[in-house]
């Protein structure tokens, strides 16, 4: 019997050709169907991302309110009515100075005495002169007299008794003339004690221990009645609906508020800034420092305002948005214009019906047309 034997080739490391083996057909398909269900998963999980809601939010609606109209003003904070304290005596020497910057004073009081001894050797000068002015006429009376009751007899000549009459007269003109000047010389001397012309506070004092003063020169600067006001600059176009008495409310540099009523309103308008001055009456207490520039409101009224809540707004390159959501919850970003703030809304004066849904907060992580889950319905 014939034994056949079938030849395998060995691998060689110096062979070209290797040897080819075969695979089974079932080893194929199942690597076949692998690879078709991984490009099935691959091809599918974009859709089932972009399904997914970027971020849940809660969706209010714009809500109109009744809230009062203010109009934006600057100014300068400065005294109501400022008083200029000055001598009215010339040559005279400061010898007292009573008040100093600060000092709350009442009208009358004492705030500079002047040197008064020349001023009462001439007092005295003149009050001897008047005694003998006086003595001047009760002759020159006395004289005239007796020539009235001989006026007529003969004894004394027409000519004498005039003289007489007009030396009565005259000695009358001195003694008049000299109780003026002694009456000018007590004003002097009360000239050299300077009071306050008012109640109020010293914001100047320009007065110093031993200088002599001249006619005219300051001594003080006075606040009235401590009482300081808001002169505040109005655009022309608000100038119709400010009126006298209507409130106002300014914030000093320290956070403090302060509430203020409309005193006046200036009859001209700035050539240069084309505003106007509106004088707006502060109160005494707190007491405001004269001085500041300042800005603040003024109220002219109640007019409805389109409010949504300042959370909802997203600010970005100067321009204000809100993210507004339709129907299939996809958001959009909306410009809007905003004018009043209030109790942590603000008004909408363009941009939104009024009927819209919005982003209550977090619009700043959303971007136009992203799908979001909506907490609730609009309030």
């Amino acid at each position: 019997m014939t034994i056949s034997r079938q030849i395998v080739p060995t691998e060689n490391a110096n062979s070209r050709h290797r040897p080819h083996r075969l695979v089974p057909r079932a080893l194929v398909a199942a690597i076949v169907t692998c690879w078709v269900g991984v490009a099935q998963v691959s091809a599918e999980e974009p859709a089932k991302t972009e399904g997914a809601a970027a971020l849940t939010v809660v969706a209010v609606k714009p809500e109109t309110k009744d809230w009062p109209e203010t109009v934006l003003a600057s100014g300068w904070l400065k005294p109501w009515h400022e008083a200029v304290i000055e001598s009215e005596t010339s040559g005279l020497r400061v010898t007292d100075v009573l008040a100093d910057v600060g000092s709350i004073v009442k009208k009358g009081d004492i705030l500079v005495r002047l040197n008064q001894e020349t001023v009462i050797a001439d007092l005295h000068k003149e009050e001897a002169a008047v005694v003998s002015k006086q003595a001047a006429l009760t002759k020159a009376k006395a004289d005239a007299d007796r020539a009235r009751q001989m006026s007529g007899s003969g004894a004394l000549s027409d000519q004498k008794q005039v003289e007489y009459i007009t030396t009565e007269q005259g000695a009358q003109a001195d003694l008049d003339s000299e109780q003026a000047t002694l009456e000018s010389q007590r004003i002097k001397l009360a000239q050299t004690t300077i009071t306050a012309v008012d109640d109020g506070i010293i914001t100047s004092r320009s007065a110093s221990l031993g200088a002599v003063v001249s006619t005219g020169t300051e001594l003080f600067r006075l606040t009235r009645q401590q009482r300081i006001e808001w002169q505040a600059e109005i655009p022309t176009r608000y100038l119709l609906k400010i009126k006298e008495g209507q409130n106002s409310e300014i914030r000093g540099p320290d956070g403090v508020t302060f509430k203020g009523t409309v005193r006046l309103i200036a009859p001209t308008v700035s050539t240069d800034t084309g505003r106007s001055i509106v004088y707006v009456a502060l109160p005494k207490e707190p007491q405001p420092h004269s001085g500041l520039y300042v800005s603040g409101t003024i109220d002219i009224g109640n007019k409805d305002a389109l409010t949504v809540p300042e959370s909802s707004l997203v600010f970005k390159d100067g321009i204000n948005y809100v993210f507004t959501i339709d129907q299939a919850h996809k958001v959009h970003r909306t410009r809007v214009d905003v004018g009043r703030r209030r109790d942590s809304r603000v008004e909408i004066s363009s941009g939104l019906k009024g009927d819209e849904a919005i982003v209550q907060s977090g619009g700043a992580f959303l971007s136009e047309g992203a799908l979001v889950k909506v907490d609730g319905a609009a309030q």
